[in-house]
């Protein structure tokens, strides 16, 4: 039999998994979301070469949220395609609508999550019009969770009537943290009320003052708090407080740095960080970001050459493993930058192709939880590649299984389920 299930085993399959996944939802009491505010694989080869060394002392325990052991006992009991599911976030353009394609992508892989993307002026009640859609016609019997990137400045990607201009990071740098609390407060509620329950943001990146102008992803789009790190973590830290006292959930980016980098990761192939190591300043921001309560920890895909020089950041086991998890003791929801259509993403630092299924096999084997995807016609390949690894991995089924829990877990700590 083929590794990969073929349509009509994944349709029967999901009615299956759909029945049992309403049922242990009722029976321990999972619940939809509260009442919404008015609405206006194959394999790649890795290098036998040793990365840079982590320094292990002090090594910190990893804390672990309490809603994701309280999740774990769902998940065990869900179907492995409905794991799956829950560790896929899809991008869904905001301007050309959605349809049955897009639902039928969503339903046959599970998805548990998608992604606003594209530049949308159709204010507050036009999102929630498409929010409220896509969670009736996804199909999707768990909990579905709503993203955006709505950092402020050119990366502002929902706006209208409803929506506050959001100036850019390098603008909010200028407010009194108290001043960028209030704010970003206003900002998630907005973005609550039009059914969003997580923001991609903030940016924790560190651009030094000489690079601002050769520095493509932040620098250059004035997409960070400064060049400081002291001053970056007070703001970075301020604007998930804002946004946390309106419920909504923030990812801290990009782990553990785009600050000392040329390229953008979405544009070129082979971007390379070759300054930022396991003892860099700039982490003490991310280790901040993360007692402020950022509910997850997004990773960059340049290649980051004194951690691993042979696998870009999303998927090294050395940077995501040993250096957030263990070096900084982090044991909440890592999230990738997008797996679908950034360049970075498509190739290891020696030229080797990575097809879109060994991406997600390769993330989530590295310790990574949540794939973002931009592509809905690479979402299928994704799911069926984590699907046949695990049936055929008891090592890699169990990783999943840890993975999941820590969305259901993000998910609860937001609203959207009750695992208790």
């Amino acid at each position: 039999m083929s590794p990969f299930a073929s349509p009509a085993r994944r349709r029967r399959l999901s009615l299956v998994g759909l029945g049992l996944a309403l049922a242990l939802l009722a029976a321990c009491s999972a619940g939809p979301a509260p009442e919404p505010p008015p609405s206006p694989v194959g394999s790649v080869e890795t290098s036998t070469e040793e990365p840079t060394a982590i320094p292990s002392d002090p090594v910190p325990s990893v804390t672990v949220p309490p809603e994701v052991s309280q999740c774990r006992s769902i998940v065990e009991h869900l179907p492995l395609e409905l794991q799956v599911g829950q560790l896929l976030m899809l991008g869904v353009q905001t301007n050309s609508g959605v349809g049955e394609d897009l639902f039928e992508v969503m339903r046959s892989t599970n998805t548990g999550s998608i992604l606003l993307l594209g530049n949308y002026t159709g204010g507050v009640s036009g999102v929630r019009e498409l929010t409220d859609q896509v969670r009736e016609s996804s199909g999707v019997p768990l909990p579905l969770a709503v993203a955006a990137d709505q950092e402020g400045g050119q990366v502002q990607r929902l706006r209208g009537s409803g929506f506050d201009r959001i100036p850019s990071a390098a603008e909010q740098a200028e407010l009194d943290p108290d001043e960028l609390r209030a704010e970003a407060e206003t900002w998630a509620t907005q973005l609550k009320d039009a059914g969003v329950d997580w923001n991609l943001a903030p940016v924790g990146d560190v651009v030094p003052q000489d690079k601002m102008t050769t520095n493509e992803p932040i620098g250059r789009l004035d997409r960070g708090y400064g060049s400081d790190p002291a001053a970056v973590a007070v703001q970075v830290e301020a604007f998930i407080e804002g946004m946390d006292a309106a419920g909504m959930g923030t990812s801290v980016k990009h782990f553990p740095g785009l600050g000392e980098v040329e390229g953008n990761t979405d544009l070129s192939a082979d971007v390379r960080d070759e300054v930022t190591g396991p003892d860099s300043p700039s982490l003490t921001i991310f280790q901040q970001a993360i007692a402020a309560g950022a509910d997850m920890v997004m990773i960059s895909s340049a290649t980051y050459t004194r951690i691993d020089p042979d696998h870009p950041g999303v998927y090294s086991p050395a940077l995501i493993e040993q250096l957030l998890r263990e070096q900084l003791g982090y044991g909440g929801l890592v999230i990738s930058d997008d797996l679908g259509e950034a360049e970075a993403a498509a190739q290891l630092p020696s030229g080797e192709a990575v097809p879109a299924g060994e991406r997600a096999v390769l993330f989530i084997q590295a310790g990574g939880d949540l794939v973002i995807n931009a592509n809905p016609a690479l979402q299928q390949e994704m799911a069926d590649a984590l699907l046949a690894k695990a049936e055929a991995d008891p090592a890699f089924r169990e990783r999943i299984t840890e993975s999941a829990s820590r969305v259901l877990g993000a998910k609860a700590a937001r609203g959207l389920m009750l695992c208790q």
